[in-house]
């Protein structure tokens, strides 16, 4: 029974932290008087709370206010350098890592090219280990105050296994990829610093939630769209996936044309199949297109913008273009209609690289064919938008992975744990890149296996 109580009052101590540090992050600053009905805590308890956080670093002063009457009452904020968080986007073209205060504001930042080795897992986990050693040392920054590193990564990911979190990566080669495991072998950080991973389209969407576009709403759909797409749904207060409130779909792969053109994934007639840039490059090519064989597919979207939306004074706009955007709309708003009639989401975002690029010129178009498409009552109520965030979307919403947690734990340092290194992740790792090598030479391509990370390099991008 002691034990109990004792449980109780810790639990209790934790919950009343979290709920002055969450009003602070996301309101604040806010006076102590104020936090009291914010929070529903007694003016004893934020007094003892508040006390305890600035003790530890976590809160700070932000100016005074005039009261009526009364004192200039102080106001308070989380500290931006009460700690580090670390996101870290696995993207498509590149690896990208940034290092953030508590604030989010930007510390750090380097990127990794991946277009010529592809998504392979040695090279990524080496990108990964590489990274984060680059932006803790150009910041110059305490590791010990390392509150957690996020992930975004492409495809499926499944956790509770004895290997940690798995990926299952379909459309990029990865077959239950035991990734948790093979980065806590290799990632040369603290033991007690958590590690998060989940799909890139839901950190977007937990991040365009929390400090974009989505933010005010109470459910929001928001699409990652690059050269493939994928997208998740995100409920108001979201701060993880324990808690049921949010979810990464497969939306790429929902069907928009019954016997309709090969996917990456093998089916027929996807989205990603006709939305996503690289299906884009490849109907602009088809149709005569004028792209260089070596076209990415960033250079041959922008080049399909500008055939079928000229600048005055340019080229005349090309018909193949515009026909081609167009049926990109209607398989968007078809898809967008899905969401609708399955979610009925208040909003609907679309973000990514490339939806960010199209999406000026096709929105008005994506927002009609979804009308037609959804029912009516449900299209109704939900706009469609742009996110607000831009392409580093999903390296922010990897960082507000940890910090779900920090904030979920009152504002308590992560719990110092046994070091997990696994012998068997090193071999993991060594055979599959052995199987890569003996593929590469099976197939007369000449390798490059120069040792050590790629050049760092800044590009535009996301995850799908």
């Amino acid at each position: 029974m002691a034990e109990r109580d004792r449980r109780t009052v810790r639990d209790l101590r934790r919950g009343n932290r979290a709920l002055v540090v969450r009003r602070l992050y996301f309101d604040g600053p806010l006076s102590r008087q104020e936090l009291g009905p914010a929070t529903g805590l007694s003016s004893g308890s934020i007094s003892n709370v508040v006390a305890e956080l600035a003790a530890e670093g976590l809160l700070e002063e932000a100016g005074v206010v005039d009261s009526d009457g009364g004192r200039p009452r102080t106001l308070l904020r989380v500290a931006p350098g009460g700690g580090l968080l670390i996101g870290i986007d696995i993207g498509e073209t590149r690896v990208r890592v940034e290092l953030f205060d508590l604030s989010l504001t930007e510390l750090a930042r380097t990127d990794r090219l991946l277009t010529q080795h592809g998504y392979d897992v040695g090279r990524i986990v080496s990108h990964v280990r590489t990274g984060i050693a680059d932006v803790l040392r150009d910041a110059g920054a305490d590791v010990g105050r390392l509150l957690g590193i996020g992930i975004g990564v492409p495809g499926i990911v499944e956790r509770g296994g004895p290997e940690g979190t798995v990926v299952h990566g379909q459309t990029i080669g990865w077959t239950a990829v035991p990734f948790e495991k093979l980065l806590r072998a290799v990632v040369e950080v603290p033991a007690g610093v958590p590690l998060f991973i989940d799909n890139g389209a839901r950190t977007l969407g937990q991040a365009e939630m929390w400090f974009g576009a989505g933010r005010g709403a109470g459910t929001a759909a928001v699409a990652l769209l690059g050269s493939g797409i994928g997208a998740s749904v995100v409920r108001s207060g979201a701060v993880s996936d324990e808690d049921g409130q949010g979810s990464a779909l497969e939306w790429g792969h929902t069907t928009v044309q019954l016997r309709g053109r090969r996917c990456r994934c093998g089916s027929l007639g996807c989205l990603e199949a006709y939305a996503g840039a690289q299906a884009m490059r490849e109907r602009w090519s088809e149709a005569g297109g004028p792209l260089p064989d070596d076209a990415d597919d960033e250079t041959a979207v922008a080049a399909l913008l500008v055939a079928a939306f000229p600048r005055p004074g340019g080229p005349p706009v090309d018909p193949t273009a515009v026909s081609l955007l167009d049926e990109t709309a209607e398989c968007l708003g078809a898809a967008c209609a899905d969401l609708i009639n399955l979610f009925q989401p208040e909003r609907i975002l679309l973000g990514g690289w490339a939806g960010l690029l199209i999406g000026p010129h096709l929105l008005p178009a994506i927002r009609r064919h979804a009308r037609a498409y959804a029912l009516r009552h449900a299209a109704a109520r939900t706009t469609i938008d742009l996110g607000r965030l831009g392409p580093d979307a999903v390296t922010v919403g990897a960082a507000t992975l940890p910090l779900a947690a920090f904030l979920a734990r009152g504002g308590s340092r992560p719990r110092i744990a046994d070091p997990v290194v696994e012998a068997d992740s090193r071999r993991w790792l060594r055979d599959r890149a052995e199987t890569d090598r003996a593929a590469e030479t099976d197939r007369a391509v000449e390798p490059d296996r120069a040792a050590g990370a790629m050049e760092a390099t800044e590009i535009t991008g996301t995850s799908v």
